[in-house]
């Protein structure tokens, strides 16, 4: 295993990458993971354009953070610890719905990844 391999990055999701068939898919393992949350962000939902998607997985909208900088607005997820290789590969999983990750500080305290939709 390559030293890049081995580099450790947070991961925080809310949506999708918490579900073991899109782990399994995209990482070709499941991931662990700690219960997490998120401040100062709130949930939007964005309609899905591409039908063939809505038609594969039934969902009309991607679940979307946004900013608001409000103490009281939380979003509840999941922290996970990945290698670059595997932010690399969720950065192509979540290329399709047009998100970009951005660096945040989670409840904990800890710094991670997390994913949101380019402009907004």
């Amino acid at each position: 295993m390559s030293s890049e391999e081995k580099e450790i990055e947070n991961l925080f999701s809310y949506g999708t990458l918490q579900q073991e068939a899109v782990q399994l898919a995209t990482f070709g393992r499941r991931l662990q993971g700690q219960p997490d949350s998120l401040v100062g962000y709130r949930l939007t939902m964005i309609p899905i354009q591409d039908q063939i998607v809505v038609a594969r997985t039934g969902d009309t909208h991607y679940r979307n953070i946004q900013f608001s900088g409000v103490g009281s607005d939380l979003i509840k997820g999941t922290r996970f610890a990945v290698t670059s290789q595997e932010l690399e590969q969720a950065d192509a999983y979540e290329a399709g719905a047009d998100y970009h990750r951005i660096r945040v500080r989670l409840k904990s305290d800890v710094s991670a990844w997390v994913y949101c939709r380019r402009g907004l």
